[in-house]
């Protein structure tokens, strides 16, 4: 329980008092920050819309003339909001958060490269060190450019991919025996090793692009 700095009313730890409407300075994950359940599927839209409501309710400039306390609780629910506002609007930093909550993180063996990723690495790799090798050849380029496009086509079929996962899990979540809780664990932590391995590539091409454009 935690008791309210402004009318001294005791509840279950929340961002705002349920009475009077005073920022509390209370420990939440990210979910019970922004009045969700604790489930991975999210409507967008309304997370947005949540999100606008409470930053101006709790806004520092609400408080500014009270007391101390109260400034610091704003000030604390504020970050604590934008903090648990910008994790769970990210698909790939949320799949992350819920390992987290869940006592997991991606391991050794989720950093390596992913088998069926391979082979697609070692191919942009190789286009990039030619690109780099005839500066400026425009076919270069262009292949470059075309590998652009299929592979934020990969990243978007990986994100589905993850979107998928989290129906699995909001679905059975409940009732799941511990045997597919791992099975989704295990699933989850590959996809999210996956999606980080196509973002590296995106930001390596994107670079070499962008330094063919400024020659």
């Amino acid at each position: 329980m935690i008791e309210c700095l402004s009318c001294g009313r005791r509840q279950e730890p929340r961002l705002i008092c349920a009475d009077c409407g005073t920022p509390l300075s209370a420990s939440l994950d990210s979910f019970a920050a922004l009045g969700l359940p604790r489930k991975l599927s999210i409507d967008l839209a309304a997370l947005e819309r949540i999100y606008h409501d409470l930053s101006r309710k709790i806004h520092p400039d609400r408080f500014a003339s009270r007391d101390a306390r109260i400034r610091d609780a704003s000030l604390r629910a504020t970050a604590l909001l934008t903090r648990s506002y910008r994790t769970l609007r990210d698909p790939t930093a949320r799949g992350l958060y819920w390992l987290e909550l869940n006592g997991e993180k991606l391991g050794e063996n989720n950093k390596r490269v992913p088998a069926e990723l391979a082979e697609l690495v070692f191919e942009v790799q190789e286009q990039l060190a030619s690109m780099h090798d005839a500066y400026g050849d425009s076919s270069l380029i262009a292949d470059v450019e075309k590998r652009r496009v299929e592979l934020q086509a990969t990243m978007d079929e990986t994100v589905a991919e993850l979107e998928r996962n989290f129906i699995r899990w909001d679905r059975v979540l409940s009732e799941i025996p511990e045997t597919d809780r791992k099975m989704l664990t295990t699933e989850l932590k590959a996809i999210l090793s996956k999606i980080a391995y196509i973002r590296t590539l995106i930001r390596d091409v994107d670079r070499a692009l962008e330094n063919s454009k400024a020659a």
